[in-house]
């Protein structure tokens, strides 16, 4: 009679979702160990924190057990809900540098699986009634080649749980018309006077081919002002609730 076989102890979240990555051994992004995952377990468990509190409107970590931070309570966002999956500190900033600016497009995989293990994520995707990536200037896209918050988006689609029914990308509904200024090192005002008029909606779109409640994609959130600028245009058009997803926030000085 063979000995009954001992249960295997269940994958935690850090390695399911490396499971379902599936890519071939590197160096750590963080402590450069040979060979490893992408990042290896012992730093995962350091530096990724899935259950962060965050502001619901921010997405600004919130140093206590409240829901909306008290920047957003003297002013109120643009943004009715926004969820964040990490801080855009080391080694996140370098998962999104290398995907922005060093064409390592596969990053944006590793980028959406970890926004989809963020609590509110998956219930955000599902209510939105389109997912709309923050475009890029016509003048950036040529540089570039591509636009990240784009290969995000459709990451995001792609790797959702089977039988989730989701509203579709739409890339050609939000129109990027100036290159704005480089926003590095500004203000949230100079930011948003830097955006004004920057973005427009496809010629002939109506409201109803928005939705009620359509969702935003970008890889990093700063001070908020481009995704800000978006929601202004899109509220104009009747909607009336503008959810965000971005894999990063910056955090706010002093945090």
């Amino acid at each position: 009679m063979t000995a009954a076989t001992p249960e295997k102890q269940r994958p935690s979240l850090w390695q399911r979702a490396a499971q379902v990555l599936g890519h071939w051994p590197s160096q750590c992004l963080v402590c450069r160990s040979w060979p490893s995952d992408w990042i290896c377990t012992a730093c995962a468990s350091v530096c990724w924190q899935p259950g962060l509190r965050r502001c619901s409107r921010c997405a600004l970590p919130l140093p206590a057990s409240t829901e909306v931070c008290a920047g957003c309570l003297r002013e109120a966002p643009l943004l009715q809900r926004c969820h964040a999956a990490v801080d855009y500190s080391p080694p996140w900033d370098g998962m999104v540098l290398r995907l922005k600016f060093h064409q390592q497009l596969a990053w944006a995989n590793r980028m959406a699986q970890l926004l989809l293990h963020t609590p509110g994520v998956l219930a955000s995707l599902q209510q939105a009634s389109v997912i709309l990536p923050v475009p890029l200037s016509a003048a950036r896209m040529r540089e570039r080649g591509y636009n990240q918050a784009l290969l995000l988006a459709k990451a995001l689609h792609r790797q959702a749980p089977s039988g989730l029914a989701l509203a579709t990308v739409q890339p050609r509904y939000l129109q990027r018309l100036v290159d704005t200024p480089a926003q590095a090192g500004l203000g949230r005002a100079a930011r948003l006077r830097n955006l004004r008029h920057a973005f427009a909606l496809r010629p002939g779109l109506q409201a109803q081919d928005l939705g009620e409640y359509p969702l935003l994609i970008d890889d990093v959130m700063t001070t908020g002002a481009t995704l800000g600028a978006v929601a202004q245009l899109l509220q104009a058009q009747g909607t009336p609730a503008v959810q965000a997803l971005v894999f990063a926030r910056t955090p706010a000085p002093g945090q």
